[in-house]
């Protein structure tokens, strides 16, 4: 799916800003026809952002089933003999989506775009406004990435049969719902440009780089130019359906794409008539690059590549998982601050605009999609009561673990950024039906991208874990120390050892500590340390280093949190999770100057 950008050919209409919207109860506006007839109560609602803490009460906080969101736009004339789209970043996490009172589209899942044809809905020019009108459900149960459940709370405020729902899920973040990210109508010609696909390799006599493209397209042919940095042109090709529209381009002194100097070529790729006039025209930000495993090695460009980073949720104050620019520069200005090379998407996909940010700014990315929540961290020790069965992770949850690495594969595959492909955090990964579950997932993981490594996010311990066949990396989360040990900083060196040492007898292949963190209070000051405290966030993460800098097997670590962020409400939280090494407002904590010196000492070579 191509990001949506104006061109020669194309235009974008973006719908942003205040849109109408009411919550719904019971589904009560299916019922009355909310799509076409007057709502109940209006209010304002920013788009994008999550709906939960624009307004002031608990209950819409922690509403539990529909809303509903609707404006009205006027395109112009001159896109009525053109294909136009509508186009949403994010719907978080089933969407219904009506134009002028007609039914356009339907989707789940709530981290990914979705798209239709709306031509045949739309008025153009005088004929008036159009009416788009969303209805979201942020329901979580067992056939959703995350999965939840809803059961009764009990009676609302004593009226007599009253139940209140109430949603239980099983991963650590706020379950933020609303329209996260921008909506657009997206005008192109008919018969154009759906899609481009690239892949890059490296020619191991010269060092060229090669790239080949494939456009899918019913076009006769396109013309594809690459144009480096500077914008003069290296390479040019053409391609036609006996070719499968598909060319190779060959850069002969290319620029590699890596964190340290983030090269972005343009590939311009233009579907041409049979008497060669322009039908229509993409251009694609590129970076050329390389990547695979070799041994223990991570290797970006044939050069040994160290994560140094952390996990980090889309997640602010106000608008929650709500897409901003001004959030996503900030982040990316003290992920270079402090040092950092990488970040993970834990725990989905992340929009669109910041992997183009992280592309031009030079920011590696391992790419996540949303299997989080399918594991009991009750009966880590000794696992028995199964998560993948027909009642819970069954057929269902399977068939949209597909679509969805599917959909963020077709959707980011064109991204330098992304280094690999990471199909679940923290997941039952000892049952039978979990291997099969996810042997499933790798396999088509693996024939969409054959590119990039993959990695599954571990919680179990070597002894229980079971897909290490399956992956490049063996990824895995650790807290010795904090949840397991609580305070004692010896037990980090002493355990972490002993397990990574079992790692390693068993699968023998590079691993990541993909996460590893403390709470920290910011202003909260203890000598000596003590949990909470910022100290005692310096301490511990110097204790774990420590740790990982004694095995070289190791390729990386990424700390747990970039910044904190929103929970559900729990005794074991302190308004949100407090591990990040920046504050909720994007202000650094102690740990943040420790990392700092770290990672500049390691980008220098000096440790």
């Amino acid at each position: 799916m191509l990001y949506p950008i104006d061109t020669e050919t194309r235009s974008v209409l973006e719908l942003g800003g205040v849109w109408d919207f009411c919550p719904d109860a019971d589904g009560a506006g299916l019922k009355a026809h909310w799509e076409s007839e007057p709502w109940p109560a209006v209010f304002p609602m920013p788009v994008p952002a999550s709906y939960n803490d624009i307004m002031t009460d608990a209950h819409m906080r922690d509403h539990v089933g529909p809303v509903w969101y609707r404006r009205t736009v006027c395109c112009p004339e001159t896109w009525r003999s053109q294909q136009v789209r509508l186009r949403f970043g994010a719907a978080a996490h089933h969407a219904l989506v009506w134009v002028n009172g007609r039914l356009l589209c339907s989707h789940q899942g709530g981290f990914l775009p979705f798209e239709a044809e709306a031509t045949p809905l739309l008025k153009f020019g005088p004929d008036g406004a159009n009416t788009i009108v969303v209805l979201i459900d942020n329901i979580l149960d067992w056939t959703t990435l995350p999965p939840g459940e809803v059961r009764c709370a009990g009676m609302d405020g004593g009226a007599p049969g009253a139940a209140r729902a109430r949603q239980d899920y099983f991963h650590d973040f706020f379950n933020y719902a609303g329209l996260h990210r921008p909506v657009r109508l997206v005008m192109q010609p008919r018969l154009g440009i759906e899609d481009i696909r690239t892949r890059v390799s490296r020619d191991m006599d010269d060092g060229a780089a090669r790239l080949w493209v494939e456009t899918v397209t019913p076009a006769p042919a396109c013309r594809v130019t690459l144009a480096d940095p500077r914008g003069h042109t290296v390479a040019e090709g053409l391609s036609h359906p006996a070719a499968g529209h598909a060319c190779e381009l060959r850069v002969a002194a290319p620029q590699w794409w890596s964190p340290g100097a983030p090269a972005l070529y343009e590939l311009k790729v233009e579907a041409l008539d049979a008497d060669g006039a322009l039908r229509d025209c993409y251009r694609l930000p590129l970076g050329l690059r390389t990547v695979r495993v070799d041994g223990d090695c991570f290797l970006l460009n044939e050069r040994p590549f160290y994560f140094r980073g952390f996990g980090r949720h889309e997640d602010a104050d106000l608008r929650g998982k709500g897409h901003d620019d001004a959030v996503n520069v900030r982040d990316i200005n003290l992920l270079k601050w402090v040092g950092a090379n990488s970040v993970r998407t834990s725990h989905y996909p992340y929009a669109e605009e910041f992997l183009r940010l992280a592309d031009r700014e030079g920011i590696a990315v391992i790419g996540e999609c949303p299997a989080v929540g399918l594991y009991r961290f009750d009966e880590q020790e000794n696992p028995v009561t199964p998560i993948f069965t027909d009642e819970k992770a069954g057929g269902e949850l399977r068939r949209h673990h597909l679509d969805t690495v599917r959909d963020m594969i077709n959707r980011d595959r064109n991204h330098a950024c992304i280094l690999m492909w990471s199909l679940g955090n923290e997941t039952a990964t000892h049952e039978d039906a979990g291997v099969e579950h996810f042997t499933a997932v790798a396999r088509l993981a693996r024939a969409l991208d054959p590119s990039r490594p993959l990695t599954i996010v571990e919680c179990n311990y070597p002894r229980h874990s079971r897909i290490g066949g399956l992956v490049d990396v063996i990824a895995i989360n650790r807290y010795y120390g904090w949840y397991l040990d609580c305070g004692d900083l010896a037990a980090i060196a002493e355990k972490f050892h002993a397990e990574i040492g079992e790692w390693r007898r068993r699968w023998k292949k590079p691993m990541l500590l993909s996460e590893y963190g403390a709470d920290a209070v910011a202003g909260l000051h203890k000598l000596p340390s003590a949990m909470f405290s910022e100290e005692f966030q310096v301490d511990y993460l110097k204790a774990f280093n420590r740790a990982l800098d004694a095995h070289s097997f190791i390729i990386g670590e990424h700390v747990w949190v970039f910044a904190d962020f929103a929970t559900k409400q729990g005794i074991t939280r302190i308004d949100g999770n407090r591990k990040g090494v920046f504050t909720r407002q994007r202000q650094p904590k102690a740990a943040a100057f420790y990392l700092k010196e770290r990672w500049e000492r390691m980008r220098a070579g000096k440790t």
